[in-house]
């Protein structure tokens, strides 16, 4: 058939076609749910039943509620209630933190003192602590501080003048809360992704720092739902301390309805406080829980507070002039030359490591020259991550030494002598030497620009605004300027392994280490990464990167590493070692992924 007939036949298919329908002018209707009608029905009546059924019933006595549900005896007791459950949630939640932090605590007599602390509160019931406490005065008449083991004595205090109603009420709660709120805040913690306590210590955060800005504002989400129900039992627990006579609202409504024989009415305004003050402590929650919930979600939900304040902060932009952009560092701007960082000589001497009776790295040295571009290869568990972790400490050796221009990691060299340092001076010395991880191990709850500025702000102890400046040229420099104020998990891939490489720059590293920096991003982002590396490589900076991607490492690299099981069999030039393997494990190895 000629081309002539074909392009014939198919003018006269589209002839017969019928024209397009434009439904831009039609009614939607939308799908209906008979499910859910029933439903919103059902709960009306249902609702409207409740209400009926109290409002109209004279036995409630609501004209009872109305007279003592402001009274003077209430109100006082609704004050003691809310004293009870802020002090005591207060002291309590203190206190199960500094027991969650011991229980985790590496030394096995602390952690033990904790767990028996928690075994032994969590197994004594609340009525019974709060009798032994208000009775301790027949055990030990008197409280005395000193020195302990000897007769010297700084002040003594009689146990019943300390431990009256109220104060036994409080430190029973108190002791109470604090067990059940240890187990609370150590799962927290323990739910908190390992690679973060990691980051932060590459990056040389203090360890007070890593815990309480990168580990607890993460637990805070796994910790806050079931803390507060805790909180919301705490007061709905101060109840039993009726047993100790000490007036509280529930207590108090008591004694009023032995009087007056109202006890329906009476209940009732005891109930209605509880509904108000639960109420109040879950708006809290939702509040709270918002404020922490940052950076895991995509997108937020405003709560309705910030929804009026945008409202507002609408209506007063809408009234004025608007105000030029001003961008805090010119695109392209390159870091100063003083600024500019000088890359380091690492030398690794004779280093081995053993998980158990696994030996991972055996007897291994390599010297990586300053400002060259060092890439490690070699098959899946042959040591290469555990070499490269062991060049900022992140793993300790079993053996061997390992120094940075002449400087030991781990060690402080005094005469003939090596003394182990002390975690806080390995934090202070890891600042000269960055690691991008291979799962990015960003901060989720902290912005780009966040991250970035973090270390620089609270390690290195520059002002806020050197920091901002340099992070607003790292990402200028990284494609992520427009980013600043995004959250890693709003980010590709790519562009969260960038920023995780412009967050370890921002140190000013002598080196800089790559741990498999694209082995956990889609195929088609890898390439943006390395354009950042390849830059990165001229840089003077020295890298030391272990990889899969052989074709970047003969491209980019000074030199190439081969390891497997523990040794390194080959270290050359990449047309040496990639072009013409010397070692009959490499050839094989580059057999199978070229």
């Amino acid at each position: 058939m000629s081309s002539t007939t074909q392009l014939s036949d198919l003018s006269s298919l589209l002839v017969a076609l019928p024209a397009a329908t434009d439904y831009t002018r039609h009614n939607v209707v939308g799908a209906r749910h008979p499910g859910r009608l029933a439903g919103t029905i059902f709960a009306i009546i249902v609702i409207a039943l409740v209400l009926h059924s109290i409002l109209d019933n004279p036995r409630w006595g609501w004209r009872v509620f109305g007279q003592w549900f402001f009274s003077e005896p209430v109100l006082l007791g609704l004050g003691r209630t809310l004293t009870l459950t802020l002090v005591a949630s207060v002291c309590g939640f203190l206190t199960g933190t500094a027991l969650a932090l011991a229980r985790l605590s590496k030394s096995p007599l602390l952690a033990g003192l904790a767990w028996g602390y928690i075994w032994l509160l969590r197994s004594i019931p609340l009525l019974v602590l709060l009798l032994l406490l208000y009775n301790l005065g027949y055990l030990y008449r008197s409280v005395s501080l000193g020195i302990p083991f000897t007769d010297v004595v700084f002040a003594e205090w009689r146990t019943t003048d300390l431990l009256s109603q109220f104060g036994a009420a409080v430190l029973g709660l108190s002791l109470n809360q604090a067990a059940f709120s240890a187990e609370i805040i150590r799962g927290g913690i323990l739910s908190v992704d390992p690679g973060q306590l990691e980051a932060a210590a590459a990056l040389g955060l203090p360890r007070r720092r890593q815990v309480f800005r990168i580990v607890i504002p993460q637990a805070m989400r796994a910790i806050l739902p079931t803390a507060f129900n805790e909180l919301i039992g705490l007061a709905k627990s101060t109840s039993v301390v009726y047993i100790l006579a000490l007036p509280e609202l529930f207590y108090t409504v008591q004694v009023i309805y032995q009087r007056n024989m109202e006890v329906i009415p009476l209940l009732m305004v005891a109930t209605v406080w509880y509904l108000i003050i639960m109420t109040v402590l879950s708006v809290v929650q939702y509040h709270i829980e918002h404020h922490y919930a940052r950076g895991a979600v995509r997108t937020q939900a405003a709560t309705p507070l910030q929804r009026v304040h945008g409202w507002l902060a609408r209506n007063r932009s809408a009234t004025r002039p608007p105000t030029p952009l001003r961008v805090a560092v010119a695109p392209g701007q390159a870091i100063t030359s003083e600024a500019r960082p000088t890359g380091g000589l690492v030398r690794i001497q004779h280093v081995s490591k053993n998980y158990g009776a696994l030996r991972v790295l055996k007897d291994v040295s390599l010297t990586v020259p300053p400002g060259g571009v060092t890439a490690i290869i070699g098959p899946s568990g042959s040591g290469k991550s555990t070499l490269l972790r062991t060049i900022n400490h992140l793993e300790k050796v079993d053996a061997g030494f390992i120094s940075i221009d002449g400087a030991l990691v781990g060690y402080r060299e005094q005469g003939s002598t090596l003394f182990e340092l002390h975690e806080k001076e390995i934090l202070r010395r890891r600042v000269g030497v960055g690691m991008v991880f291979q799962n990015f191990n960003l901060f989720p709850h902290l912005t780009v620009l966040e991250n970035i500025i973090e270390a620089p702000i609270s390690v290195q102890g520059r002002s806020a605004g050197d920091a901002r400046a340099e992070a607003f040229d790292l990402l200028t420099r990284v494609g992520l300027v427009d980013k600043a104020d995004a959250y890693p998990r709003q980010l590709s891939g790519g562009q969260q392994q960038r920023v995780a490489i412009a967050r370890a720059l921002a140190l000013r590293p002598k080196v800089l280490l790559f741990d498999e920096p694209t082995s956990a991003l889609d195929p088609e982002l890898v390439g943006e990464v390395l354009d950042v590396i390849r830059e990165l490589a001229r840089s003077g900076t020295t890298l030391i990167i272990v990889t899969h991607e052989i074709g970047f490492a003969r491209e980019v690299a000074d030199r190439v590493v081969f390891i497997d099981g523990g040794e390194i069999l080959e270290v050359g030039p990449p047309a040496q070692v990639l072009g013409s393997p010397s070692h009959a494990r490499t050839r094989e190895f580059l057999a199978k992924v070229l």
